[in-house]
């Protein structure tokens, strides 16, 4: 009964562990989408604040860790190798402290990475050049087209670019304007001329065909929401990891002698 359930143990940690391969190759991969996306609000927001880059990175090397983690875990307890599976205890050790600390520093950085980031959309806004190709212009183009706002407290933030108000025509920021529901088109960029406009000196903000709310409610919505998700996934994760923990205590505790020669050579 006892060798039955040390066998159903080992192989149950077996699937366990090619789980968390796969889950750290996961992880990996977000860390490195967030550094290397260049097109999108998560590159706005990764220039608000070096949190943000500090937090890929950390995924990057948590998601490294995971999946030597899970190999070790996999050769330890299919070969009942006690050096390896007390590794795999360890790695799983750290990996939950890491995870602990990242998540109470994000959550008490979070209204400075707002505060930032308000700062740097400003800044976005103020310095907008139409036709330029820039990656941080693109972002925020990006953000009012799909949420469907304009400026960061409202449209008049975009008053204080230069650029567009030294029109003497109604020229508004293009990814600004009100579409119908229904209305699925590319994006588009930098600034607008309404054609028929029968103003004949200035560019008027109340004249422009554009939402009128700003996005700041609709961003700070938006990270509240996904962060709720990423804290609901790494209790997940966390409560699995403490699994992991229990079952490699309890293999390891059944494996009396060491035998390397079961340990795979290459």
């Amino acid at each position: 009964m006892g060798s039955a359930c040390i066998k159903v143990t080992k192989y149950f940690l077996f699937l366990f562990n090619l789980l968390f391969f796969i889950l750290g190759a996961v992880i990996l991969g977000f860390g490195v989408w967030i550094l290397a996306d260049r097109r999108s609000f998560i590159y706005v927001l990764q220039t608000s604040s070096s949190s943000v880059t500090m937090g890929a990175y950390v995924f990057i090397g948590v998601g490294a860790v995971t999946m030597l983690m899970g190999f070790l875990g996999c050769i330890g307890a299919v070969n009942e190798v006690r050096c390896l599976l007390g590794l795999y205890f360890a790695f799983l050790l750290l990996i939950l402290i890491a995870q602990v600390a990242a998540g109470v520093l994000f959550y008490f950085n979070m209204n400075k990475v707002k505060e930032e980031m308000g700062s740097v959309v400003i800044g976005v806004i103020k310095n907008y050049k139409d036709g330029q190709e820039d990656s941080l212009q693109e972002g925020w183009d990006y953000v009012q087209a799909q949420a469907k706002c304009c400026g960061w407290v409202s449209f008049y933030n975009w008053t204080e670019n230069l650029e567009l108000m030294n029109h003497t025509t109604i020229t508004y920021p293009c990814s600004c304007e009100k579409n119908g529901e229904d209305d699925i088109r590319l994006m588009r960029k930098g600034f607008c001329k309404v054609l028929d406009s029968n103003s004949t000196s200035y560019n008027n903000p109340e004249d422009w065909p554009v939402y009128q709310e700003g996005c700041m409610e609709k961003v700070q919505s938006w990270l509240q929401d996904n962060l709720g998700i990423i804290l609901g996934v790494c209790v997940g994760v966390a409560v699995i990891e403490l699994l992991g923990m229990v079952l490699s205590l309890c293999l390891c505790r059944h494996i009396h002698s060491e035998d390397y020669s079961k340990v795979p050579k290459y």
